[in-house]
């Protein structure tokens, strides 16, 4: 019986050129920063590199504490008071990203309707941003971060996609068996990986990301009308 849904965000209920963002992102965030004095490529390298390392996080600690103890390492111990100009950031100029964003009302009405009719609604996307960056793209997909029983944060977990210790840490968090649950994703590689532990699973197409070519026709896939037709069945 299905009792949980869990959906990713970028791509899937937020949908977007994932490259176009990042881009933008750094641009805006590189030159937040170097009114402070940060030069924007140093600066840049080292988010990629914590970033890279809370994707190769092993679970000891969460992945708030192992972004900011690899970025002190480009920057010294008092990078730590950075914390205060990113959640400036992310109130005020992250803001704009908004824009470059697309809306389906869709993927709003579809949460909203399962969460209705008693299925438990999670956001499993990838944690590698604070809650105050993830609340705001919720806000941006038409939702409301109170819409979902849990949401995953860089603060709240000690994984990453694809790692299935990362679906394994939300199933335990959530008192879940995986064939309780049905994964929502436009990554092939990042979101499918979920049936490996027997969670259901429904690939979505309309921004697509197969890195590998995988063959998609191995995975239910299509938009959200197709979508709605595989949770009734």
């Amino acid at each position: 019986m299905l009792k949980a849904v869990f959906f990713d965000l970028d791509g899937t209920l937020l949908p977007m050129d994932q490259e176009l963002f990042i881009e933008n992102y750094f641009v805006m965030l590189a030159k937040k920063l170097a009114s402070f004095g940060l030069e924007p490529n140093a600066l840049i390298k080292a988010i990629t590199h914590a970033t890279e390392a809370m994707v190769r996080n092993n679970g000891v600690q969460t992945n708030e504490v192992v972004f900011w103890n690899d970025y002190t390492k480009s920057f010294g111990p008092q990078a730590r008071s950075h914390e205060t100009l990113f959640t400036d950031f992310y109130k005020k100029e992250f803001q704009k990203l908004k824009d470059i964003c697309g809306f389906n009302y869709k993927s709003a009405k579809i949460v909203r309707d399962l969460k209705e009719s008693g299925v438990r609604i999670v956001l499993a996307t990838n944690p590698i941003f604070p809650a105050i960056a993830m609340e705001s793209r919720i806000r941006w997909a038409g939702l409301e971060p109170e819409d979902f029983e849990f949401y995953t944060s860089y603060e709240n977990m000690s994984y990453c996609k694809p790692n299935l210790a990362y679906y394994r840490e939300l199933l335990s968090r959530m008192r879940l068996s995986p064939h309780e649950c049905v994964m929502v994703g436009n990554d092939v590689g990042e979101d499918m990986v979920a049936d490996q532990l027997g969670m259901k699973v429904f690939l979505m197409t309309e921004n697509l990301i197969n890195q590998k070519n995988v063959d998609i026709d191995e995975f239910p896939h299509g938009d959200f009308d197709d979508l709605r037709d595989f949770l009734r069945d």
